[in-house]
């Protein structure tokens, strides 16, 4: 059973991928229970992601049904989210669902993201048949953070989740 607001605020879906947890996908940063109520932190996949205020409310709602009346949602920025704080079994799911997960994230150093422009070469397995033969089709799929690729054995087209 369910009795914390950690453990509640874990179980929130995403609006887009909703077979993912908040939790899964790494965004749900902190949740406090003080005084006067519960206070979440999030932090969105990129800073205008369209789905923050869906996820504000499915979170307050969440909260008020466990009994939680009161409950703060608080957006923060920094540090900027990483595809890296996607856990495993979210991987796994996005997998299961179809979606290529990404790999590791490139490290860079501290300071202002460096902007580089072009196509990126990187091999993407195929969710459904593993192959590494896969090309891409459209840089961004259904949101900013995925790309629309198409597998060269298996000929499916899939989704893959970017490394961020």
């Amino acid at each position: 059973m369910v009795t914390t607001a950690a453990e509640v605020a874990a179980t929130v879906t995403d609006p887009e991928l909703p077979f993912l947890t908040l939790a899964d996908l790494g965004i749900l940063r902190d949740v406090r229970e003080t005084d006067d109520g519960v206070e979440v932190t999030i932090t969105p996949t990129y800073s205008g992601c369209p789905a923050m205020g869906a996820i504000e409310t499915d979170l307050r709602r969440a909260l008020h049904r466990a009994g939680y009346e009161r409950a703060r949602v608080r957006t923060s920025l920094a540090p900027a989210w990483t595809t890296d704080w996607i856990s495993d079994e979210g991987k796994a799911k996005l997998a299961a669902a179809g979606i290529a997960p990404p790999g590791p994230a490139p490290q860079r150093r501290q300071g202002p993201v460096p902007l580089t422009l072009g196509i990126r070469d990187d091999r993407v397995a195929c969710p459904r048949c593993g192959a590494g033969n896969t090309e891409r089709l459209a840089a961004f799929g259904a949101t900013a953070c995925r790309e629309l690729r198409r597998c060269l054995s298996c000929r499916e087209p899939f989704e893959h989740v970017k490394e961020i």
